[in-house]
């Protein structure tokens, strides 16, 4: 609860920042009547309305669970970062209709140095702004920050590369450059917020997330304990900045329910010291079976069938397998 709120906090601000930049992009088009900057304001429209939805969207995310939504409502940060995504490409076309338009109509441009000025602190302020939600919406899980702050990244990538293809025109005096600059940044637009929309309907079709589930398998192996005979069946499944991971646990047959329980503790608090406190697990418990004594490394176990022969390092092939693990089986080599 606590992530959530602060998710809608931060994305408030971008909203009302957004707008604001919005405005400064529009008088720099005023003064200006640069197409290259115009193309700046345009995707700055794109901030704005992004920005709300992106605000109701964390909004509906940080509703408790109920009886109609028993995962919770986190899968409305995925629509958002659809809808963002949708918005891009559209903003991406728009700039480029509206360049093929100016090259028939071929308008002229002035005031550069004012125009120029005021978009540079456009494109910082939303760099330092980007910046931080991305970094918020890692720690958080929140897809609708992170969409939000690589948005306002690529806006600050297009301002600066019109700032610099603006002054390269301004000191060559080939005035057709505006145009070219617009045409390019219109497909760099298109592009990224194909990659924002691809991201986001993954998510909404639970497409497994190897690079997390990369990072929590290093983890594992990292600070596996001895009772941890065998971990498979892993998933986690995002929903906004909820984590839903169930795994199936190897413990020692003869464990009573209170040492089992025990050890899935100790699991749990493993993964949420590394990866935050926004999860929810499904651990289930399996006893140990003969051929599990050749992978076990626990020491002083009166009830070993074999001896301890080789420690299978978890991997991304064997450990979303549905099989327990054992020497010579396809899912350990």
């Amino acid at each position: 609860m606590k992530t959530a709120k602060e998710n809608f906090q931060l994305q408030r601000w971008i909203s009302i920042l957004s707008v604001v930049l919005f405005i400064a992009k529009i008088i720099a088009y005023y003064l200006t009547h640069s197409m290259a900057i115009l193309t700046d304001a345009l995707e700055s429209i794109v901030n704005v309305i992004a920005g709300f939805i992106g605000l109701y969207s964390l909004y509906v995310a940080a509703k408790p669970r109920d009886f109609e939504h028993p995962y919770g409502h986190g899968k409305a940060e995925f629509v958002s970062a659809a809808a963002e995504g949708s918005l891009i490409v559209a903003a991406g076309l728009m700039i480029l209709y509206e360049t093929v338009q100016n090259l028939i109509a071929n308008a002229t441009i002035h005031s550069l140095d004012y125009g120029l000025a005021l978009v540079a602190v456009t494109g910082l302020v939303n760099y330092v702004a980007g910046s931080y939600c991305i970094k918020l919406g890692k720690k958080n899980n929140s897809l609708a920050l992170i969409a939000s702050g690589k948005h306002l990244h690529i806006d600050t990538y297009s301002t600066f590369a019109i700032i610099v293809g603006l002054i390269l025109m301004i000191v060559t005096k080939l005035f057709w450059l505006d145009k070219v600059i617009a045409l390019i940044m219109g497909v760099v637009i298109v592009f990224n917020g194909y990659k924002i929309l691809r991201t986001s309907l993954a998510g909404i079709m639970d497409e497994a997330d190897v690079e997390l589930l990369n990072k929590v398998i290093v983890v594992l192996n990292q600070k596996r304990q001895e009772n941890w005979i065998d971990l498979h069946n892993l998933r986690v499944i995002k929903y906004g900045s909820l984590l839903h991971i169930d795994c199936h646990l190897t413990v020692p047959w003869f464990f009573n329910v209170h040492q089992a329980h025990n050890q899935i503790d100790a699991l749990a608090l493993l993964i949420k010291e590394e990866f935050g406190d926004a999860i929810e697990f499904f651990i289930h418990t399996d006893g140990c079976l003969p051929f599990s004594c050749s992978i076990c490394s626990k020491k002083g176990c009166a009830e070993r069938q074999a001896d301890f022969e080789q420690k299978i390092e978890w991997t991304l092939a064997n450990i979303i397998s549905n099989k327990k693990h054992q020497l010579n089986s396809p899912t350990t080599t």
